[in-house]
């Protein structure tokens, strides 16, 4: 009974891996690569880099947006964002000649590097790790949904492999990897080590890899997390005969709102309003390094400067929390640096455990097919095997 049940959690760790292989050893490698997109980006795109060799200070968005605005007049600026320090910040635009442009604006020196017309490199590699560039339908993917499930598949490989490696805990105290004894040998222990070595973070990506799957069915479901932003009260925009009405109040007033409101508050995402009755949107981070760099926010009032709506850890459900606390897990984000270079490295394991797991597989499917061939040859007659060949 003993060895019916091991032969079964055998299997089963094999079908929770072999027959999605390659979408699972794409997703572990996209989103290996998405972890350092960011310094990628940095290494091989001068223009991105935010180089600061005088040390000054970093001026805020509403300088930034007012920079590009004077070198683009009849743009609309809509989005700005930060990511890293060594980073410039992003300012997205649209124009006449241009419908979709981001601005690479140096936050240290105000300096336009360059304007870019198309996707990048941090965006390609997160939406080909987070939907495989399947196309969104309002809401929903197809290809999200795929990259979710794959969470089930980790978390059921993780459970049965652990089934099946007695004592795997030896694995800690005394790592076997034998280098001398065959392809296959090697390859098992390879495939054993990385497993019991990765449990946490196989089993931190499977959590949150089920959270974005419970999201999606919220979000196909049109169950929103974050409330939407107000809109004005049409009451309260001025009318004008001619021209449109100058907002009293400016991004550098909203900015100033959010910062009285959260001390510590840095900028990270803001939205411009698109219209009388829309809203200054800023959101930041704070001094919670498990949320994201979108925890923290405000709309505030153009006509008023007044506070329409907040976003704080403090104020947050659990749904909105699980939200928020997601990608700094999944993408290991919450040390910066050093922990980005941690999740790379199990992310390389990982994919590497989906290639030994294949390999070994091959192994013994080609030797059992091989046993099959040459079984009629041990077991029956020349002359049953010649009428059976014919």
């Amino acid at each position: 009974m003993a060895k019916l049940s091991n032969k079964f959690w055998f299997k089963l760790h094999g079908w929770f891996s072999l027959p999605v292989w390659i979408i699972f050893c794409f997703v572990c490698l996209t989103g290996t690569i998405s972890v350092v997109s960011h310094e990628l980006t940095w290494l091989t795109n001068p223009d991105s880099r935010a180089s600061n060799p005088q040390n000054l200070a970093e001026k805020p968005m509403s300088e930034l947006v007012e920079i590009v605005q004077q070198a683009h007049p009849t743009a609309n600026i809509t989005t700005v964002m930060s990511f890293e320090s060594y980073l410039v910040n992003a300012v997205i635009f649209n124009d006449s000649d241009a419908p979709f442009a981001i601005a690479y604006v140096n936050q240290y020196t105000g300096q336009i590097q360059a304007i870019n017309l198309g996707m990048t490199f941090t965006n390609f590699m997160r939406s080909l790790h987070g939907w495989l560039l399947f196309p969104w339908h309002v809401n929903y993917s197809v290809g999200y949904y795929i990259v979710c499930f794959m969470a089930i598949v980790m978390l059921g490989a993780l459970v049965s492999g652990l089934v099946i490696y007695k004592k795997f805990w030896r694995s800690f105290i005394q790592p076997k990897l034998r280098l001398n004894q065959g392809k296959k040998t090697l390859l098992a222990d390879l495939h054993r080590l990385a497993g019991v070595w990765s449990m946490w973070f196989l089993m931190l990506m499977s959590i949150t890899g089920l959270w974005y799957l419970t999201q999606a069915i919220m979000w196909h479901n049109h169950i929103d997390l974050e409330p939407h932003a107000p809109l004005i009260e049409a009451s309260q925009v001025p009318t004008s005969a001619n021209d449109a009405p100058i907002r009293p109040y400016t991004l550098s007033n909203a900015l100033q709102v959010a910062e009285q409101k959260f001390p510590g508050f840095k900028s990270t995402y803001i939205m411009l309003p698109e219209h009388n009755r829309d809203t200054y949107k800023v959101y930041g981070q704070g001094d919670h390094i498990f949320y994201d760099q979108y925890a923290y926010g405000v709309t505030v009032n153009p006509w008023s400067g007044t506070i329409e709506s907040e976003r704080s850890p403090a104020a947050m459900t659990t749904l909105q929390t699980l939200s928020h606390i997601a990608d700094p897990l999944h993408y290991g984000t919450i040390g910066g640096l050093w922990t980005k270079v941690i999740w790379f490295i199990f992310g390389i394991f990982l994919t590497g455990m989906s290639i030994t797991g294949f390999l070994m597989w091959g192994s013994r499917t080609v030797k059992a097919g091989r046993t099959d061939l040459d079984a009629p040859l041990a077991t029956h007659s020349p002359q049953l095997v010649e009428q059976e060949g014919n």
